[in-house]
């Protein structure tokens, strides 16, 4: 039997025979994986529990003294529309579970039901009443573009507004106990959106981060799951595992997309089954902290080709955000520019510099395969030769210049421009075609535009006067 999570929410158990409601309890925490539950014999409680409580998901029995199970579930579609109602009876009459149905139950079930087959019932309901939630949490950014929890993002430099809608399906799906899986690039901040994420949950536990990219089999499992005293030669002691570390808050696994298919399976059964084993014991233990995974790699190109699981890749999905590139966040840049600037100025002890006007045009020209990682480097490197005045751009210039591929690299993801022109342009309408996009692309800056087109500035200068020369006989004619 598949387990699910422990929900964010409360289960509450409403019975008046108190051996039944225990036995049901422990099923619940023993098989279901469930330990935030309510119990109650007294049905004249219920309305004032769930006032109280945040809970979800009600097993509701019908025949009680003072006030039925009919009456109540009225009552709770009344006034706590949002909850989930499940009704246990210990009659089989199929005309009151359509009544039920018909009220408003989510589903119904005879006491003498089998024990899986129950604990299935109250997953699925479980799993539907977590999708409610987060259903009405996205309508409710989607409505709302300010952040509920702005301070939680306030360690991610930005003002892009694809990064502001990646905070709010965050915010959104924060409750949820299923994995996220973060995707992006290298070096564009995955780990600063696990560290967010971490924080919204507000979990009482740490965040535990591992990288788990090249590591063999044993290697992961001892990592993950830990190992008892005498596992193997050499295991004198007992060694908790990544995911007991980090019980009641978050596990965050980097480079999902690098891990065998053997790991997969074991990591596939953890999230399923909420239980896993350390190495040399045969006793299971549970799965107490929220998973997150992220990964550069193409996960649909590694299914196709037989190196990522499909069902794995499948149980990833429930949610996952895509973290844009720095080239596709160029308005981010005077930020990041000035934030890097900041930290190696007090890293390396000096004073922090002016910025010459000409650095973010050559900037924006380069599209940072590295990524903010990259970007930093770059800004640390120029400081570490700084010297006094203004930041020199001579460091950043040959940083942009040696990263640049050769022509016969490019052509072989290149596009020509004019293969699918009626008519060519001719190549002196090309060569100022050329220089309009690499003065725009510059911001103006002529040097860094001459950079561009790979020509010297003198001779983009001696360009620009015949092109202006030209325009004036032209007017003049």
């Amino acid at each position: 039997m598949t387990k699910t999570q422990n929900p964010i929410f409360s289960l509450l158990l409403v019975d008046d025979e108190t051996p039944w409601l225990r036995s049901l309890s422990r099923s619940l925490k023993s098989v279901g994986n469930f330990n935030n539950l309510i119990l109650c014999s007294d049905s004249r409680e219920v309305m004032t529990l769930l006032t109280k409580n945040d809970i979800g998901l009600v097993l509701l029995d019908l025949t009680m003294p003072y006030i039925s199970g009919e009456k109540l579930l009225q009552s709770i579609k009344n006034e706590h529309p949002g909850v989930l109602v499940v009704i246990l009876s210990g009659l089989n009459q199929v005309e009151t579970a359509v009544h039920c149905m018909r009220m408003g139950a989510y589903d119904y079930f005879v006491k003498t039901t089998e024990e899986d087959r129950l604990i299935d019932g109250v997953q699925r309901a479980v799993q539907f009443a977590e999708l409610q939630r987060e259903n009405q949490m996205l309508r409710r950014h989607f409505f709302n573009a300010n952040l509920i929890r702005p301070e939680v993002f306030a360690h991610i430099i930005t003002r892009n507004a694809a990064m502001n809608a990646v905070f709010r399906y965050l915010e959104s799906v924060s409750s949820s106990r299923h994995p996220i899986l973060i995707l992006g690039e290298s070096g564009v901040g995955k780990e600063l959106i696990a560290k967010a994420i971490h924080k919204l949950g507000e979990s009482k536990g740490r965040l535990i981060s591992v990288n788990i990219a090249g590591l063999d089999d044993n290697i992961f499992t001892d990592t993950l799951f830990g190992h008892s005293r005498g596992a193997f030669t050499g295991a004198d002691k007992e060694r908790l595992g990544m995911v007991e570390q980090a019980a009641g808050g978050t596990l965050f696994l980097d480079e999902i997309g690098d891990l065998s298919i053997a790991s997969q399976i074991k990591l596939l059964r953890l999230l399923q089954e909420g239980e896993y084993f350390p190495l040399g014991s045969d006793r299971p233990r549970k799965l107490q902290a929220r998973i997150l995974c992220a990964t550069h790699q193409d996960l649909e190109a590694r299914v196709t080709a037989k190196k990522f699981r499909k069902d794995f890749f499948f149980r990833l999905q429930t949610h996952q955000v895509t973290i844009p590139p720095l080239k596709e966040r160029k308005e981010d840049l005077p930020l990041l520019v000035d934030h890097s600037l900041g930290l190696a100025a007090e890293e390396l002890g000096k004073k922090k510099p002016a910025i010459p006007r000409e650095l973010l045009p050559l900037l924006s020209s380069y599209n940072f395969p590295g990524n903010i990682r990259e970007l930093r480097s770059m800004v640390f490197d120029a400081m570490s030769v700084h010297r006094r005045g203004v930041l020199s751009l001579a460091s950043f210039r040959k940083r942009i210049q040696n990263k640049k591929r050769p022509l016969d690299e490019r052509k072989k993801t290149l596009e020509n421009p004019f293969t699918h022109l009626e008519e060519l342009p001719t190549l002196k309408e090309a060569d100022a075609l050329l220089v309009d996009a690499a003065l725009e692309m510059a911001g103006g800056n002529q040097t860094i535009a001459a950079g561009i087109l790979g020509i010297a500035q003198p001779s983009l200068s001696k360009r620009l006067k015949q092109k202006k020369i030209s325009k004036s006989c032209k007017n003049a004619n």
